[in-house]
């Protein structure tokens, strides 16, 4: 029995292909007509004239560059710090007897802080002052011992001065008598021998007195110094112990303080610091590139409860850390009420020359362009035309036009965020 061939795939197949060809045919066709028309209702809008946004005069701020001075400004952040800080150390070591104050107590100059307690200093001038007793028992025995002593040098020489003024009567007499011949020449002689002997030991006697007496003297002085000092000693060693009781060596508010009671402080150790009451300094870090840019005495401002407060750049610390340095800056003028240690200003320091630039006013519509173009009035048609410009230096009021405007040309100079950046802005109701 004879088998029909199988039907061929080739009709299939073409079948098929012809459907795809005709879907495709039938997308793009939709293409073309969606793309038309999205042509045909933009050519209808701009026809119109509404394909640009508008707005009204009156709710936009127009402003004209004008030539003006400039001067750059640096932004940077600072620290409200006291115009000094004062540390207080241990000058004596021991253990911590009482604390008077807190952290944050006002303290007059002299108020005390901290008593600590150092026993081996107390028995050092227990021992000091025995040995000052002592000494001066000493001393005092010493000058008693003087005044006795010349006490009796007065005595010998009484005696001695009557013995002479008793030989010299009696010689004087013989030689009267030895006038009339009623005396031997041996009484006369033993009478004047007698006397010259006299003259003589008083002369030794006194010598002998005053060298006795110097040397007491001397003995006398070196006591007396070696007492004083002893009590220059003690007195520096009392000193010591009035450094036990730690006082505020300023008026001010103690801000830190790191003693409890029964700790151990070693003499020089920090105990804590107090701030002066009469006022603030700003401490700003500046990147180090900057360094050569601020200068000492460069006019510096900030914004502060909606005002605007000047500074003076005092002083520059040309030590670089973290890629950092440190500039220290005093207030100008009134100082704002309310500023507190540690709070962060943003300040503005000026750096290089004031010169003439090309300046518009700072505002809102520098943040949708970045500075790189504005919104400039075209009076004729009464639009805003979108215009490039190249901006260069800036401060706090106004930022300098590089390229893209002339002095005289109007710019909207209020946000502009609304007009999602587009080319031409229709401006009515003038």
């Amino acid at each position: 029995m004879n088998q029909e061939p199988a039907p061929s795939p080739a009709p299939a197949a073409k079948r098929r292909m012809g459907k795809i060809v005709k879907i495709v045919e039938f997308g793009l066709s939709a293409v073309l007509i969606v793309m038309l028309g999205v042509l045909i209702f933009r050519f209808h809008l701009l026809g119109d004239g509404e394909a640009d946004p508008s707005v009204r005069w009156s709710e936009i701020t127009v402003t004209e560059a004008r030539l003006g001075p400039i001067r750059e400004t640096l932004a940077v952040e600072a620290s409200v710090q006291p115009l000094a800080t004062i540390s207080i150390d241990a000058i004596e070591g021991g253990r911590v007897e009482k604390v008077f104050v807190e952290v944050g107590t006002i303290v007059k100059s002299g108020d005390p802080l901290i008593q600590i307690e150092n026993t081996s200093l107390l028995m050092d001038i227990m021992n000091r002052e025995a040995e000052m007793a002592q000494q001066s028992n000493n001393l005092r025995n010493t000058r008693l011992s003087m005044e006795q002593f010349k006490l009796q040098l007065s005595q010998q020489q009484t005696e001695l001065d009557n013995q002479i003024l008793q030989q010299k009567k009696i010689y004087d007499r013989y030689a009267e008598l030895d006038k009339d011949n009623l005396v031997s020449k041996q009484t006369i002689e033993q009478a004047r021998d007698q006397y010259d002997y006299l003259l003589k030991r008083k002369d030794l006697m006194e010598k002998s007195q005053k060298s006795e007496l110097a040397l007491r003297v001397s003995q006398l002085e070196s006591l007396e110094q070696s007492m004083a000092r002893m009590q220059a000693n003690l007195d520096a060693v009392k000193q010591k112990q009035d450094n036990l009781v730690i006082k505020a060596p300023i008026a001010g508010v103690v801000t830190a303080l790191t003693a409890e009671t029964g700790q151990t402080k070693t003499a020089g150790q920090r105990l804590g610091q107090i701030d002066v009451l009469n006022g603030f300094k700003a401490m700003a870090s500046i990147e180090e590139e900057n360094l050569p840019r601020v200068a000492v005495g460069a006019a510096a401002e900030f914004d502060y409860d909606g005002r605007v407060y000047s500074l003076d750049v005092r002083k520059i610390l040309p030590e670089v850390k973290d890629g950092k340095f440190q500039a220290e800056m005093e207030f100008r003028g009134e100082r704002p009420k309310g500023l507190k240690r540690g709070q962060t200003l943003h300040i503005r320091i000026g750096v290089g020359e004031v010169s003439q630039a090309l300046l518009l006013p700072r505002g809102d519509y520098l943040k949708a362009s970045d500075g790189d173009w504005v919104y400039k009035i075209d009076e004729p048609s009464g639009k805003a035309v979108r215009q490039s410009i190249r901006t260069g230096r800036e401060n706090a009021e106004a930022v300098e036009i590089v390229k893209g405007l002339k002095p005289g040309d109007r710019v909207i100079t209020s946000s502009v965020a609304s007009f999602g950046g587009s080319d031409v802005v229709v401006l009515k109701d003038k």
